[in-house]
């Protein structure tokens, strides 16, 4: 059965940031993921999941400035020192939290500019290189262009080249089915194909974006696919809700804990 993990940056946003930990445990979830942290102390949030029983699945990495419009830093040439330390305030966050797995957002960038593949290459690889010191993996997830336009990693074959170019084991994807839906479709056999190379799934609704009970996919059966390809890792709930977290839940009910 997946292990889901309730998005906090975009469910229960009901309460503030660090009450959402213990919404999400009422819930009946056991992991939680968010895009970032940084704006709450470290020992806050580790105090949230202990409180709870909570695991944190996942989380990203200093996407630059992102009030500014920057999505990532890892595909601008001449930001290198700056991912660099990114990576260092990451690393203490998953050390409180103890996350396993962080995401690499690449930023904003023409896919077919050479400079910005050598920066995103250069950056993967030393990020991936970092984590493994710590023994984490890194993540990197394909993004489409209708929810981020201009994103450089938009296309799932780059994504599984850059892995298999770099040759490092603790590389991964971040394959978020929703993203998947929009970008080429063909989601099972993708997922067929890719799982080995797969360190975290995320989930959503197509074409809205909402709870995963509708649309063009039919999650009970890749949920069931899931399983039956043994993937053991987390399946994130990156959805935003109809109405209120809470009633929107319903599909959740059979795999809350009790």
């Amino acid at each position: 059965m997946p292990v889901f993990a309730a998005n906090l940056s975009m469910m229960f946003n009901e309460w503030s940031f660090l009450d959402r930990f213990d919404a999400a445990a009422a819930a009946g979830f056991t992991a939680v993921e968010y895009l970032f942290p940084y704006e709450a102390p470290p020992e806050a949030i580790a105090e949230r999941l202990a409180r709870n029983g909570l695991q944190q699945a996942l989380f990203n990495l200093p996407p630059g400035d992102w009030d500014a419009g920057e999505r990532g830093i890892a595909a601008l040439a001449g930001r290198f020192d700056q991912m660099k330390a990114d990576v260092e305030r990451a690393l203490e966050y998953a050390e409180a939290t103890g996350a396993k797995r962080l995401h690499l957002m690449a930023g904003l960038g023409d896919p077919a500019d050479a400079a910005a593949t050598t920066a995103y290459r250069r950056s993967a690889n030393y990020a991936a290189e970092r984590l493994a010191d710590k023994g984490l993996d890194l993540l990197i997830e394909p993004i489409n262009g209708r929810n981020m336009p201009g994103y450089f990693l938009n296309d799932f074959g780059t994504a599984e080249r850059v892995i298999s170019d770099l040759g490092l084991a603790n590389l991964k994807l971040q394959f978020d089915i929703y993203h998947r839906q929009i970008i080429h479709g063909d989601v099972t056999m993708a997922l067929r194909r890719l799982m080995p190379i797969t360190g975290h799934i995320q989930i959503a609704s197509v074409p809205s974006r909402h709870e995963p009970d509708g649309g063009e996919l039919n999650y009970p059966y890749l949920f069931e696919e899931i399983d039956r390809l043994g993937y053991s890792g987390f399946v994130g709930c990156e959805y935003t809700p109809r109405g209120s977290t809470r009633d929107g839940l319903g599909w959740f009910k059979p795999f809350a804990r009790n």
